[in-house]
């Protein structure tokens, strides 16, 4: 990457935790109810991933879900109002946090089941193959999701049928508030791939430069028509489970040791350090964000409700 590009997505990566601190605060002030779920620490494996695709690529992830979004170039308003359950929102205010969507930049969404979205993604690189087409598919899942009978049918068909998709299993240590030495008899996952037939990859998923050079790799290799893949991005998040949880089953101790490494934080230093930002561009760019999202905000709580009569919509094909 050269330095503009990375600048880019240094702004991006900005972009995606100021929006998750203020959806977090404004849960926090109820101003919208539901579930909410973070991505507060994990921004480098969806913005690297997403930053190697091509136009007409896709992307299906679990109901952690508005990094992808916003790192596929979505408009924050409208992530935001879909949050507030507004009308003008990716879903027009009937999906919420876990269920944004914009099939236009390629985004079939989050999903609200643990798993759920993996053989969506299947179905999707099914799709890409039966048109003759030559994009890839991006299956984004936790670990929680790999003890899934959906995981392993969907691995299984995929190399069976040898369709264009990376598997990418973000392992951020809990599955909800359980960590994967209590939830996996088996605790390397990169590993639980082994049975199917895919090319495999571990990746540092707090480490931008790593995630995209992988991903580049991954991606070319997907698209010139080989093997599935499956990638384990060790990562973690800052925050609980959902916005609900207050992380009491790990130590603070833990989260300030991951916060060393923070993804936001190296690529800075690397930008730093190549003399590509300065201590005035910084504050710019995170000016720029807070202002973006700031904007979002005001448009989410000016926008309206949907009305009675949408409930009734899109509710057959």
């Amino acid at each position: 990457m050269d330095n503009k590009e990375l600048i880019e997505l240094y702004r991006m990566m900005l972009l995606i935790r100021r929006f998750e601190d203020r959806a977090g605060f404004g849960y926090a002030q109820a101003k919208f109810t539901g579930y909410l779920h973070l991505y507060i620490g994990q921004e480098a494996v969806g913005v690297g991933f997403i930053s190697a695709l091509h136009r007409g690529d896709v992307v299906v992830d679990s109901y952690r879900d508005h990094g992808y979004y916003l790192a596929l170039g979505g408009d924050p308003k409208a992530a935001m109002a879909e949050l507030y359950g507004k009308a003008t929102g990716t879903s027009r205010g009937k999906g919420g946090s876990m269920h944004l969507y914009d099939k236009e930049r390629g985004f079939y969404g989050g999903t609200g089941i643990v798993g759920a979205g993996i053989p969506i993604g299947l179905g999707l690189g099914y799709g890409i193959k039966y048109r003759g087409a030559d994009n890839v598919c991006l299956c984004f899942f936790g670990d929680g999701a790999i003890n899934t009978g959906a995981y392993h049918e969907s691995m299984n068909m995929a190399a069976l049928w040898k369709l264009p998709i990376i598997f990418i299993c973000e392992n951020n240590q809990y599955a909800m508030g359980t960590s994967v030495g209590r939830s996996s008899s088996f605790t390397s996952l990169i590993d639980r791939s082994l049975g199917y037939d895919v090319e495999r990859a571990q990746v540092d998923g707090m480490d931008l430069f790593a995630v995209r050079e992988l991903a580049e790799k991954a991606v070319k290799a997907v698209r010139e028509g080989g093997k599935p893949w499956f990638v384990e991005a060790l990562t973690y998040r800052y925050r609980g489970h959902g916005a609900a949880d207050p992380g009491n089953y790990r130590t603070k101790e833990e989260v300030d040791e991951w916060r060393l490494r923070d993804p936001i934080g190296l690529v800075e230093a690397r930008l730093r350090e190549a003399g590509a930002l300065n201590d005035a561009d910084i504050q710019r760019l995170h000016a720029e964000t807070h202002a973006e999202v700031d904007a979002a905000i005001r448009f989410a709580e000016e926008s309206p409700v949907p009305p009675a009569s949408a409930l009734y919509e899109d509710i057959y094909a």
